[in-house]
């Protein structure tokens, strides 16, 4: 539009321009997350898979983590910036070293932010090499770093599954016994039970005929095996989220399952009995069925939960499967 003003012709532009805005394809966590962890094993080389399980141990014993990013790995201020320091903002390198703390910078800034992802791989992965870069050595310093047998053992056996699988997508789920056969559960997460003193009943009964194959239910390594006089012959499989998965009463295990295998849904481990409530052998004191029980670590405690719901929904995602 033109105007004049005062004799002076005055262009006025009124453009619209449309801001186009070319939508950027999502990206997959899980592949930003192993492109981390790979380069930082490049650069200081402790296998990545060992890193991708201090990463996913932390990411289920902390409620809320130091980034909002993709590292679960929280290092306790005092640990980071020093014992001595008072200070709440990142430092310098050479600060935290005066101070005696082992945060480090893992982006080149000078600066050991212990909230920045790669800050917190990198230092994580030299406390690691300090002490070596073998098997061993890292199974040392992981036990020097949280002093409990039970963190090193999910640690070591999560970078198991992720050497094994070459991937941490690994979230697939399957129902413990196959659809096909008849079986039947309900609730009983929290019912009396009587033998061996007045106790609750920690898991699930799916009650199905002799020799139904039990499977995993999700990726993880196999951590106990053999005869216990509540659960007659069990198994116990640790999974990658510090899940322990229990299936007892069996009626026998699958030819060559051995603690420190691993194993994904799907796999047969043994087969439905009614084996318990006695010394080893006992069996028939009850119909035939799996108990399946679920048991959380946090860093400090295990406990059990009602591993019902989750169940339904893997009963669900199994018969989806299959369709």
């Amino acid at each position: 539009m033109i105007k004049k003003l005062g004799g002076v012709l005055v262009l006025t532009l009124c453009l619209i321009v449309p801001t186009i805005t070319q939508a950027e394809p999502e990206q997959d966590p899980y592949k930003q997350q192993m492109d981390l962890f790979k380069s930082m094993e490049t650069l200081t080389q402790i296998p990545w898979y060992y890193l991708a399980a201090i990463n996913q141990y932390e990411k289920h014993i902390h409620k809320t983590h130091a980034s909002d990013d993709l590292i679960s790995i929280t290092f306790p201020s005092p640990l980071w910036n020093g014992a001595q320091s008072i200070e709440d903002r990142p430092l310098t390198v050479s600060e935290i070293e005066v101070l005696g703390g082992i945060g480090k910078d893992g982006d080149g800034d000078d600066v050991a932010d212990r909230t920045n992802d790669y800050d917190i791989l990198y230092t994580m992965a030299d406390w690691i090499k300090q002490y070596g870069t073998s098997k061993q050595d890292i199974k040392i310093a992981i036990w020097n770093y949280y002093q409990r047998d039970l963190s090193v053992q999910t640690i070591m056996n999560t970078a198991k599954v992720y050497e094994k699988f070459n991937t941490i997508d690994l979230q697939n789920r399957m129902f413990p016994v196959p659809l096909y056969h008849n079986y039947s559960y309900k609730n009983t997460w929290g019912d009396a039970r009587g033998f061996g003193g007045r106790r609750i009943h920690e898991g699930t009964d799916i009650f199905a005929n002799y020799g139904v194959p039990v499977r995993a239910t999700s990726y993880g390594v196999v951590e106990m095996k053999g005869w216990n006089r509540y659960g007659g012959w069990r198994i116990g499989v640790r999974d990658i989220n510090n899940i322990y998965h229990y299936f007892a009463h069996l009626n026998g295990f699958e030819k060559g399952v051995k603690v420190g295998q691993v194993v994904k849904p799907g796999d047969v481990i043994g087969y439905v009995g009614a084996t318990g409530y006695g010394p080893p052998g006992t069996s028939g004191k009850f119909p035939p069925h799996l108990h399946y029980g679920m048991y959380r670590d946090n860093g400090y405690s295990e406990w059990s939960f009602d591993p019902y719901p989750y169940l339904k929904k893997w009963e669900k995602e199994t018969r989806k499967l299959k369709k």
